[in-house]
């Protein structure tokens, strides 16, 4: 059975639902379904995915009860023939979720949670949609703990494309760029600068590393909020020759390839899509023990997990695998297989298949 899939997103912005949600149009096409978006104008995701030749469909979402957005959506619903609308954030789940009840057809709406915060509203969870999907096991237990009936919920890990993170690390262009010397150690994370992304723990981490490997040099891809504050620190502790802030960068395939391990010091990830992509990679990584973290990467056999916001156990973990080479491709090996069995784009599209064809079989 060929089914019309309607991705909904409230947000302009980009990140990882953006991204799951792409990807996942892309998986059900490449099996003969169709997918579409649905977003606000000028939003990122329609952007890259009208780059990637999917219809999409754009209406301002202005508020949760912004009538002409539910009739325009029930429209195009009704016009598509979509059997399903997944949705991404709150105001579109409700905008979308009361456009599809307006259908005689009616479409089955699917909630996707992203995120490990606390939510704010149960009607998105328990009332509009027939069933929510989550990234990680730990999110399912936060929304059946907040009221969400347990036997509506089903965990789909967020799949990355593994033919696109393939390539042998130590190898990219970074260290050229940078000037570092060929053999210099390169260290690097992946995320926007928020606080709660750990970055500051890692800094006060760096001169403990560096009194055991000099050679060591420590990258940050991504901006934010905390940029000014790392600057600031990074020049109080003397580290400005080996800590380098790269920004916002396109090509984090390039980075990851160019480094020799993987950090994520995170406070709160929901499931750690830049730690998926990193053991695609063949990255080993030390990261945070923290929400769906290790459903991503399994202590000891891919990469080390320390407690959150212990700047001493990162400088021990990650010190242990600056030394131990032979370690570090072990790991980076059982991370690349653990991502390929349970984190693939494929592996992700199934899932939700399943849960699309079970809700329209009820």
């Amino acid at each position: 059975m060929k089914l019309t899939v309607l991705h909904t997103e409230s947000s302009r912005g980009w990140g990882g639902q953006e991204n799951r949600a792409l990807n996942e149009m892309i998986g059900l096409r490449d099996l003969g379904h169709t997918a579409l978006a649905a977003c606000q104008p000028g939003a990122r995701l329609g952007e890259r995915a009208r780059e990637a030749g999917f219809e999409v469909f754009e209406t301002p979402m202005r508020h949760a009860l912004d009538i002409p957005a539910i009739l325009r959506l029930r429209n195009f619903m009704r016009d598509a023939k979509v059997d399903i609308v997944n949705t991404h954030s709150g105001r579109d789940t409700q905008l979308a979720g009361m456009a599809a009840y307006l259908l005689r057809a009616r479409p089955r709406i699917v909630r996707t949670r992203h995120l490990a915060l606390a939510i704010t509203s149960r009607f998105t969870y328990s009332v509009l949609p027939d069933h929510v999907a989550t990234v990680s096991d730990h999110v399912r237990r936060y929304l059946i703990s907040a009221g969400v009936p347990g036997e509506r919920i089903t965990t789909v890990y967020t799949g990355i494309d593994m033919a696109r993170f393939a390539a042998t690390p130590g190898h990219g262009a970074l260290r050229a760029e940078l000037g570092l010397p060929a053999d210099s150690l390169l260290v690097g994370t992946v995320a926007i600068l928020r606080r709660k992304k750990g970055h500051a723990e890692l800094l006060e981490a760096i001169p403990e590393i560096l009194s055991r490997f000099p050679q060591a040099h420590f990258v940050f891809a991504g901006d934010g909020p905390q940029r000014e504050n790392l600057e600031r620190r990074i020049a109080e502790l003397g580290l400005g020759s080996n800590v380098h802030l790269l920004g916002l960068r396109r090509d984090i395939v390039n980075v990851l390839a160019s480094l020799d391990l993987f950090v994520l010091p995170t406070h709160q990830d929901a499931s750690g899509t830049a730690l998926t992509e990193a053991g695609a990679m063949e990255l080993a990584a030390v990261c945070s023990n923290v929400d769906g973290v290790p459903e991503v990467m399994a202590d000891g056999e891919a990469g080390r997990l320390v407690p959150v916001n212990d700047p001493p156990a990162l400088a021990a973990a990650i010190s242990e695998l600056l030394g131990d080479p032979a370690l570090r491709k072990r790991m980076g090996g059982a991370a690349r297989a653990r991502v390929a069995t349970l984190f693939s784009r494929e592996a992700m599209v199934r899932g939700m298949l399943t849960l699309y064809q079970g809700l329209l079989e009820k």
